[in-house]
């Protein structure tokens, strides 16, 4: 089968949307099929360098576009705004698809990155079989989990709940929804988003997975030391640590020798390092800053839980990580991280009721977690279910390869 893809995001050595981009079209040529990749031209010296490296398939091939400078420095540099860039590209990357299909005759076009409900794409326009995502972005903080984000926070948050309510009257995603054949959402807490007229052709499916030569399975934890909780990430307000720290400080009431460490930076640093000294915290945890990821992976192994409270996350990476490296993971029932962990890695913790109750019942599952782990050995098991070869053959497996 002949497979265009679209992936304004795709480099390799990245993760988020880069990083999907790349590995689903590798991982989709190394099923057989011939891939060829519509990306951004500023991507091109990543991906040649790793053309050159070797070991890619050969039925993979990429075609590289972009804007003149002219409209990079109108959209990004004076309008700050890069996702009016992505929408003008759209443009020069359907004029390019409609050139190469007539040329090659695809079977099928997927647009893959950007994944959002709120961002069109053209790749419809093709007519013929085109899939649409993995598209996140549906996914909500809980109102009752809303009182403890600085006020810009709750202002951001509910922007972003009227856009995503306004994406019915899009017409541009309308047109992007009419033309799919499948619509693929990160997660179930997307569908809302979607107008009802185009739901049956909704699915939802994992996003990302995990590369085995990252899963490593973690010798026994050393008896007789501190227990240790690890969170990694930007300092958002929507991370969750505002609660994870006030579930850490209930946890620490009871288990002295608990010890948190933080590892990343962002707006609210400093407000959860002044909420940690108001809770009489302070002295438990550790503030490290962005680390590079050998560093990161001796954190891992340092370490005995992976606390991820996030309230709407569409994917979570660093989770896959985490449990690869031989860490449970602690995280709420909301968005791609409660769709990633189940009971074989680590708890997910409902995020139904009163801010009081749902932190209670976070520093409950952190010590109950903590005292009744995964053995390494079966989170490595766990992790190497969820490679992006078996994410991305979940989705091509109804499709069959190219012929030869």
């Amino acid at each position: 089968m002949k497979v265009l893809l679209s992936a304004y995001a795709c480099e390799p050595g990245k993760g988020s949307e880069p990083g999907v981009g790349w590995h689903w079209a590798i991982e989709i040529a190394r099923l057989g099929h011939s891939v060829h990749v519509i990306t951004r031209a500023n991507n091109r010296p990543a991906i040649e360098a790793a053309i050159g490296a070797g070991g890619l398939p050969e039925t993979l091939r990429f075609h590289y576009c972009d804007l003149g400078l002219r409209w990079i420095r109108l959209t990004k540099t004076w309008l700050q705004s890069p996702y009016l860039y992505y929408y003008f590209w759209q443009k020069t990357a359907a004029d390019l698809a409609g050139a190469l299909h007539a040329e090659l005759g695809f079977d099928i076009v997927h647009h893959i990155t950007f994944g959002s409900v709120r961002l069109p794409s053209r790749m419809g326009e093709l007519g013929i079989p085109f899939w649409f995502g993995p598209l996140g972005g549906g996914e909500t903080a809980p109102p009752n989990l809303r009182k403890h984000f600085p006020l810009r926070g709750r202002i951001a948050d509910g922007l972003r709940d009227l856009s995503n309510w306004l994406i019915r009257f899009d017409p541009l995603m309308h047109r992007s929804f009419a033309a799919a054949e499948r619509i693929l959402l990160k997660t179930p807490d997307s569908l809302w988003c979607i107008p009802a007229r185009y739901r049956h052709k909704c699915v939802a499916t994992l996003e990302i997975g995990i590369d085995p030569s990252a899963i490593a399975v973690s010798g026994p934890r050393p008896a007789g030391r501190d227990k240790r909780v690890l969170f990694v990430g930007r300092h958002l307000y929507w991370k969750g640590m505002g609660l994870g720290l006030r579930a850490f400080a209930l946890a620490l009431q009871r288990e002295p020798d608990l010890r948190l460490t933080m590892v990343g930076t962002g707006p609210e640093t400093r407000r959860w390092q002044k909420l940690a000294r108001d809770l009489g915290i302070a002295h438990a945890v550790a503030w490290r800053g962005w680390l590079d990821r050998a560093a990161v992976m001796k954190s891992y192994a340092e370490h005995d839980l992976f606390l991820f409270p996030s309230l709407h996350d569409s994917s979570g990476n660093v989770i896959l990580e985490a449990a690869a490296n031989g860490l449970p993971v602690l995280c709420f029932d909301l968005g791609g991280p409660g769709m990633i962990v189940d009971e074989a890695v680590g708890r997910r913790v409902s995020a139904r009721g009163t801010e009081a109750e749902v932190v209670q019942r976070l520093a409950d599952a952190l010590r109950l977690l903590l005292a009744a782990s995964p053995a390494p050995a079966d989170l490595a098991h766990w992790a190497a279910q969820r490679t992006w070869r078996s994410v991305v053959t979940e989705i091509y497996a109804a499709r069959p390869p190219m012929k030869a």
